[in-house]
């Protein structure tokens, strides 16, 4: 007769607590039940306060071109122009550049929605950079647009600027400027002045004085800049103060997945005081900073790149400026 003999032998219970953690599913599983997850699930998943998005608003001389360059000249930020923007879609012949330029050439202003699709057709195309907005929004009406388009697109802007610079210390600079017209160059009797009065310090070319640059233009265009400024900063202040709004639930999230609500940044308004563009340098790189910490600098030997996005575009003729709205 055959016997089954069976035999039991002790294992330590430290050898077995070896056992058990060898055998644990490996950390790199990729099957997952009831795991929290955030409302923006997956490996390419960014929050939405990782980028820069801003606007500066400034009287006119205030040192918004003079600052915006210098930020992107050091921080991988771009500069994007409504003007030059609206040129580029004219000169594509885009759907909303046929539109835009037959309401320009009989002379109406361009609607807020029609702007609202020359600026977006841009920003939709830069979810994962850093940027500035020049030139828009310039009333109430477009600056709700626009947060609207960007809250669904879940990009909302991050930062809005605000210069603040005496009245009379910029007009003291607008006296005083001198330009070189056909590149754009700016000299300042008082700070910044050519090394030969007059003249380019590139080419040698005549400066010459900016039409609007006198006091009684001057006082005009100041009366308009608080007149629809106000309103914007007002609209600014208040959604900075607003409780922060919720991001949707990701849909392709696995019914199994939990996801704890998230919530999109906080707007951040910031007034920026001084007297010169290097006064205001300071702190709005502080700021800046502060408000994107991922935000890198550029090394000093980077090639730079242009200062907007469609720098190349030129179209000639009637000037399209006077179709945005002020």
């Amino acid at each position: 007769m055959q016997v089954s003999l069976r035999l039991r032998i002790a294992t330590p219970l430290h050898a077995r607590a070896r056992s058990v953690s060898s055998s644990a599913p490996s950390s790199k599983s990729s099957f997952f039940l009831n795991t929290y997850r955030s409302a923006e699930d997956g490996e390419n998943a960014t929050p939405s306060n990782k980028y820069l998005r801003m606007i500066m608003f400034g009287k006119p001389g205030a040192g918004k071109g003079t600052l915006s360059s210098r930020l992107v000249k050091n921080f991988n930020i771009l500069s994007l122009s409504t003007g030059d923007l609206l040129r580029q879609h004219i000169a594509e012949k885009t759907d909303v550049g046929r539109e835009a330029e037959e309401i320009v050439a009989q002379g109406g202003l361009l609607p807020d929605e029609v702007v609202l699709k020359v600026v977006t057709s841009k920003l939709d195309q830069l979810q994962n950079k850093h940027w500035i907005l020049d030139g828009f929004p310039r009333t109430l009406s477009q600056a709700e647009l626009l947060d609207a388009h960007l809250k669904d697109q879940n990009m909302p802007l991050t930062l809005v600027v605000n210069l603040q610079v005496p009245d009379q210390v910029i007009l003291s600079r607008i006296s005083d400027r001198w330009v070189h017209l056909q590149s754009g160059r700016v000299y300042n009797m008082s700070y910044n002045r050519p090394k030969v009065d007059g003249f380019d310090d590139v080419t040698g070319e005549p400066l010459t004085k900016r039409p609007d640059d006198n006091p009684e233009i001057f006082a005009r265009r100041l009366a308009e800049f608080y007149k629809s400024t106000s309103p914007l900063l007002a609209y600014y202040t208040e959604a900075a103060t607003a409780p922060p709004s919720r991001v949707p639930r990701n849909p392709n999230l696995h019914p199994h997945q939990l996801s704890f609500p998230q919530t999109q940044p906080r707007l951040r308004l910031r007034t920026l005081t001084g007297s010169t563009s290097d006064e205001i340098w300071p702190q709005l790189q502080q700021t800046v900073r502060a408000t994107t910490p991922s935000l890198k600098g550029k090394s000093s030997d980077a090639t730079q790149l242009p200062h907007s996005l469609s720098d190349p575009f030129v179209v000639s003729g009637k000037p399209l400026a006077a179709g945005l709205r002020n």
